[in-house]
C-alpha cells in the first residue's frame, strides 16, 4: 500500500470519498499539506513576483483609510497568508501607526515575522480596514460532479492513495440548487464535469461579515457564467509543476478555478487584475530614454519594475487573474453575519 503521507490511518488512503472531504483532509489535516509546507516553495503568486503587488495593495488600503474619514485604528487582514510575505511588504510600503495587521493562515506563524503581524486561525471581527484574500478561494475545498450515460449529474468520488475516481449518487440538496443556479450540467454529455463552489460562497460571505466597515477583495483565477470550463480545472502542485491526475494524499497543493460571480454579493465589483492595478497605478509604462542618461541607476531601476508590472498585468497572465471587490458601509457587516456562512473549508 501507498504510505499515506496525510497520517490517517491507513484505510483512509483507500477510502472512496467526494474531493471536498479528501481535499480538506490533504491540505489542512494532521500532516497535510498547508501544514507542512509553505506555498512559494510550490508555487509563485503575485505577492512572490514582485514588491509592486504588495505596494499596490497598500495604495488600496491608503484610499480605504481616506474613505473611511482615517480613523483612529485601521486594519489590513490578509486572509490565507501564506508566510506573511503579503502584509511584511504593506507594512513597510504603509508606515502608519494606526494599522493593525492580521495575518489569517492555518499553518504555523513563521520565525521571524514581524512582531507587529497577529497570526490567527480566524479573522477578527469588528474591524474596519482592508480585507484582502490573495488566491485563497481556490484552496477553498470543493465537491466535483460528472454527468453520466444518462445525463445524470453525480458526484465524483476519489481515493486518496492514489487519486483514482468513480462516480456516487446523484448531486442533490442544496449542491444540486447550486449547479441549477451557477454551473448547470443538465442536457450536458456523459463525462462533463462542475466545480460546487457553494462552500466557497459561504466562506466568502463569512470573512467579508468579519468587517465593520471597509473593503473587502479577493484575488483569483477563476470564471464566470458563459465560460465555464466543461471538464473543471481541479488539478494539483508541487515544486511549481502541475502534477495530473491530482492525487489528495498531502503530498500537493490542490487546487481548482473560482466561479467568483457566485461568491459575489449584492454591490460587489468584478474586475481583472490588469485593470485593477492599472487604476492603482501599476501599469508597466517604460521610463523614459532621457532618464538613462540623466540617472542610469534610476533608469535601470524604473526599468526593472516597469518588466515586474507588465508582468503582474500581463493579459494572458497574472492580469487575467479576477478581483471581487465588495465595499463594506457600517452596519451592513451585522446583516452578513447571520447569514450563516462558514469561514474556511
Amino acid at each position: 500500500m501507498t504510505e499515506d503521507t496525510t497520517r490517517g490511518a491507513p484505510r483512509e488512503a483507500d477510502e472512496w470519498t467526494g474531493w471536498r472531504a479528501a481535499t480538506e483532509r490533504a491540505l489542512y489535516g494532521p500532516g497535510g499539506f498547508f501544514r507542512r509546507e509553505r506555498p512559494a516553495a510550490h508555487f509563485r503568486t503575485s505577492v512572490h513576483a514582485s514588491p509592486l503587488f504588495a505596494g499596490a495593495v497598500a495604495e488600496l488600503l491608503r484610499r480605504v483609510d481616506a474613505d473611511l474619514g482615517h480613523p483612529g485604528e485601521l486594519a489590513l487582514v490578509d486572509i490565507g497568508a501564506g508566510a506573511g510575505e503579503l502584509v511584511s511588504g504593506v507594512l513597510e510600503a504603509f508606515g502608519d501607526p494606526r494599522l493593525r495587521v492580521f495575518a489569517v493562515e492555518k499553518a504555523p506563524r513563521p520565525a521571524g515575522l514581524d512582531a507587529r503581524v497577529q497570526w490567527c486561525a480566524e479573522p477578527p471581527r469588528g474591524v474596519r480596514g482592508l480585507l484582502f484574500a490573495n488566491e485563497w478561494l481556490d484552496n477553498v475545498p470543493v465537491d466535483v460532479a460528472q454527468t453520466d450515460a444518462h445525463g445524470v449529474a453525480r458526484y465524483v468520488l476519489v481515493r486518496a492513495r492514489d487519486g483514482a475516481e468513480r462516480l456516487g449518487g446523484p448531486v442533490d440538496g442544496a449542491d444540486a440548487a447550486w449547479l441549477d443556479r451557477w454551473w448547470p450540467l443538465t442536457g450536458a454529455e456523459e463525462g462533463t464535469r462542475a466545480e460546487i463552489g457553494r462552500w466557497r460562497d459561504a466562506a466568502w460571505a463569512d470573512a467579508t461579515a468579519c468587517l465593520d466597515a471597509g473593503l473587502a477583495v479577493a484575488v483569483d483565477y477563476g470564471h464566470t457564467a458563459g465560460a465555464r470550463p466543461p471538464y473543471g480545472t481541479l488539478t494539483a502542485f508541487r515544486e511549481g509543476r502541475e502534477i495530473s491526475p491530482a492525487v489528495p494524499d498531502g503530498s500537493s497543493d490542490i487546487t481548482a478555478h473560482v466561479a467568483m460571480d457566485a461568491c459575489a454579493a449584492p454591490g460587489a465589483v468584478l474586475t481583472t487584475q490588469r485593470e485593477a492595478l492599472h487604476a492603482l497605478g501599476v501599469t508597466g509604462a517604460r521610463p523614459p530614454l532621457a532618464l538613462a542618461s540623466t540617472d542610469p541607476a534610476g533608469y535601470v531601476r524604473a526599468l526593472a519594475g516597469a518588466g515586474q508590472a507588465a508582468e503582474l498585468t500581463a493579459p494572458t497572465g497574472l492580469g487575467a487573474f479576477l478581483w471581487l471587490s465588495l465595499a463594506v458601509p457600517p452596519g451592513r457587516a451585522a446583516q452578513a453575519a447571520g447569514t450563516g456562512g462558514k469561514l474556511g473549508a
